[in-house]
């Protein structure tokens, strides 16, 4: 049996594409690895700052309004964020460098004044935004520009939060649900690697949390975590909708967009002042950790939410993510108890699954749980989010992820998230 001429040249040709994959992820993986880590420092200190400084909270409405005339000087009023990064895989809409500068500088004002939101927004635009200038410096085509895309967004969620495999499957899973861009995979997991080495190699830990309480298996707890399942889809879907209720009501009653940002900061102040508390400015670390550990007040998850959702729909630049994670991870703890569950592994089940509830991720929440909770009770955890992907609906954290197929039924329906 001899082989034709396309069957040789296909042999061929796929160990000179791996190498060129290979090295094209460990450019990415430094390059975007270095940025992202300084990011992540960056963000360290300005939020030792601002707790240290409590009156830079009242410098909220000037950082707001600092946000939108940067955007404005730079020519990127109508920027989008992370949906321009999902763009850009899907449709090959290239992404300007000055992106990654813009978002980091930003993201960096949100925090330090006290705005609710997120990092990992930013640190997608910023890997997506590095990742897609080097790819047209290569002058790469349309199909490997988008794959050199989604190796900056791994690398950078990898360096960021120290999870190589949840970055490399987020990151081929989040534009299109039903579908995942398997040619991805190598530069991908690769570009995640070599991204959290980096990070690791200027000592920023990855975060990993211990459960406690860990049930056995019971066909009662079984019906307990189908239960949270649905509760955490419920709670998917509130998120997702206060997230688009806070730009159109900033758009119908402040339009101006200076304004807004000024509005928007007053506005977390004064809920800041009527909680009483800090604990609902800036990303709330310390809090998910707190209700992993089986502590969180009552009505924390809603107010996270709210709190949210009030910063970044006034122009404060973040992420939804980490706000998905407190209101997963403080929901379970307080719901947990009412379940039967302990309320540790009930925060973190719920973390996980309110995570997938709003990305349409189910996979990368998987191993999200994985990765962060060193694989304890894994079918219980993939249950729960399985639940909450199902009965989520078409909502979703961005406008421009598409759903390719129906989430009930193999049915081809490619319709834009709600």
């Amino acid at each position: 049996m001899t082989l034709s001429d396309k069957q040789v040249k296909k042999i061929t040709n796929e160990p000179l594409i791996l190498l060129k994959w290979v090295l094209f992820a460990c450019i990415i993986g430094v390059v975007v690895g270095c940025v992202s880590t300084g990011f992540y420092l960056s963000f360290e200190f300005v939020t030792k700052l601002r707790l240290m400084h409590g009156w830079l909270l009242w410098l909220l409405p000037l950082g707001g309004v600092a946000i939108v005339q940067l955007y404005r000087v730079c020519g990127m009023e109508k920027d989008r964020g992370t949906n321009f990064v999902l763009m850009a895989v899907r449709e090959n809409q290239p992404l300007p460098l000055r992106t990654a500068p813009l978002v980091f500088i930003s993201t960096l004002i949100t925090h330090l004044f006290g705005g609710s939101a997120g990092r990992e927004g930013a640190i997608l635009q910023i890997g997506g935004s590095i990742s897609s200038s080097i790819g047209r410096l290569m002058r790469l085509n349309g199909r490997d520009s988008r794959v050199i895309t989604m190796c900056g967004m791994s690398a950078a969620f990898a360096a960021l939060f120290g999870t190589p495999l949840t970055a490399a499957v987020f990151s081929m899973e989040i534009v299109s649900v039903g579908v995942m861009y398997y040619s991805a995979l190598v530069p991908c997991v690769l570009s995640a690697i070599v991204g959290v080495q980096v990070s690791r190699f200027f000592k920023v830990v990855p975060k990993t949390y211990a459960i406690f309480a860990m049930p056995d298996f019971s066909w009662l707890l079984l019906l307990k975590i189908l239960a949270l399942g649905v509760l955490c889809a419920v709670l998917s879907i509130v998120f997702c909708q206060f997230m688009r209720a806070a730009p159109a009501l900033y758009d119908r009653y402040v339009p101006n967009q200076t304004a807004r940002a000024a509005v928007g900061g007053a506005g977390v102040i004064a809920l800041t002042l009527l909680c009483g508390t800090r604990n609902y400015n800036g990303s709330g670390g310390t809090i998910i950790t707190a209700a992993l550990e089986g502590s969180a007040d009552h009505g924390a998850f809603l107010l996270k939410i709210l709190f949210t959702a009030i910063t970044l729909g006034a122009g404060f630049k973040g992420g939804e993510i980490v706000p998905a994670f407190f209101s997963g991870a403080t929901f379970g703890a307080v719901i947990g108890p009412v379940l039967g569950l302990s309320p540790s592994f009930s925060a973190a089940l719920a973390m996980v699954a309110v995570f997938c509830g709003v990305t349409n991720c189910p996979m990368t929440s998987i191993i999200l749980a994985l990765e962060l909770f060193r694989g304890e009770q894994m079918p219980m955890f993939a249950l729960c989010c399985a639940v909450s992907y199902m009965l989520s609906g078409y909502y979703s954290l961005y406008t421009e992820q598409k759903f390719v197929y129906s989430k009930l039924k193999p049915v081809y329906i490619n319709k834009k998230a709600k």
